[in-house]
């Protein structure tokens, strides 16, 4: 009997070594903040597939996905705040000719899938038709700036175009109310309407200049955390591009995945946008993520050419394939 007491005392000894080895294993994972540019969608969906995969774990990280809230994801990336964010190439254009310290470190997306929305009804198939209505946006120059430069490709009037902020509005609600076009992700906003049966004309940027096939969104850090946290951007972002890979071999999968972590999701939009994006995270990339000096050169030149720039943009600075595993 003491016998069997003395084996049952060892087991439980080494159960709760083992268990507490664990508990700190955990424990010791780098804490790290990864900032979202807008509620959670499908552009996300390799975040959440690293975080609930554990793939961010594996790499030794335990990472909190945060909505930017009042400060954008750019400033908090930019201030080190947070050490990740999803972020934009023209935003991180501009703030690079401001010395602000932002690097993209991979293209979600490898073209730009965005364009101008509107129902076919009325009959905005072309820059041209942007006369006489109405834009609803959300104030930004570059929107006055891009739809300016196509208009003058077909020798349309801007000037003809009323322009009027659409604030938090949803493009199915202003259209039906106060807007002619709006710019919106085919990806999501597209696919929504597929799944409302309501068609809508498309104005795609990249079918009137290539300057404007840029990436959008990436994923940022910020020039201290490449310098001084080197590793840790390399783990991170192995993390997340496998699970972006993940999303683009089990897209129904990524999506159940991405709508359980965010249960105030869609689930039908989620699985029909996520199909639709699967091919589009990489396209005719050698790799997911991976970005072009020429598509970041070809962007700049456009926003220095329309005034968006007060300074040309040293662009090799601006982005890196580095921490992209091979």
């Amino acid at each position: 009997m003491k016998k069997w007491l003395f084996i049952m005392i060892v087991v439980l000894l080494v159960l709760t070594a083992c268990n507490a080895g664990t508990s700190d294993s955990s424990q010791d994972n780098e804490k790290i903040t990864v900032v979202l540019d807008w509620t959670p969608n499908t552009n996300h969906t390799g975040l959440y597939v690293a975080q609930q995969k554990g793939y961010f774990a594996n790499q030794g990280l335990d990472v909190e996905i945060v909505m930017p809230g009042e400060t954008g994801a750019d400033q908090l990336v930019a201030s080190g705040k947070a050490q990740f964010g999803v972020s934009y190439q023209e935003s991180i254009t501009q703030a690079r000719v401001q010395d602000v310290p932002l690097v993209s470190i991979a293209a979600v997306i490898q073209h730009n899938t965005s364009g101008f929305a509107s129902p076919v009804e009325k009959n905005i198939t072309s820059p041209k038709d942007f006369e006489g209505k109405t834009y609803g946006g959300w104030g930004s120059p570059v929107e006055k700036s891009v739809i300016t430069s196509m208009m003058n490709i077909e020798k349309a009037d801007v000037e003809k175009v009323n322009f009027v902020s659409m604030g938090d509005t949803d493009f199915f609600t202003a259209v039906n109310r106060d807007i002619d076009f709006a710019w919106i992700y085919y990806g999501w906003t597209g696919v929504e309407a597929e799944l409302r049966g309501e068609e809508i004309n498309m104005v795609y940027l990249t079918d009137y200049t290539d300057k404007l096939d840029y990436y959008t969104p990436v994923i940022a850090t910020n020039e201290t955390m490449i310098a001084d946290k080197p590793d840790t951007v390399r783990a991170f972002m192995a993390a997340v591009a496998k699970g972006y890979e993940y999303a683009i071999e089990n897209p129904e999968d990524a999506a159940t995945i991405l709508t359980e972590a965010v249960p105030d999701l869609d689930v039908d939009l989620v699985k029909a946008s996520q199909q639709w994006l699967a091919d589009k995270y990489q396209d005719d990339a050698p790799r997911w993520g991976e970005q072009k000096l020429e598509v970041w050169n070809n962007y700049a030149e456009w926003m220095y050419d329309n005034g968006l720039l007060e300074n040309t943009l040293e662009a090799e600075k601006a982005f890196t394939n580095e921490f992209l595993p091979n």
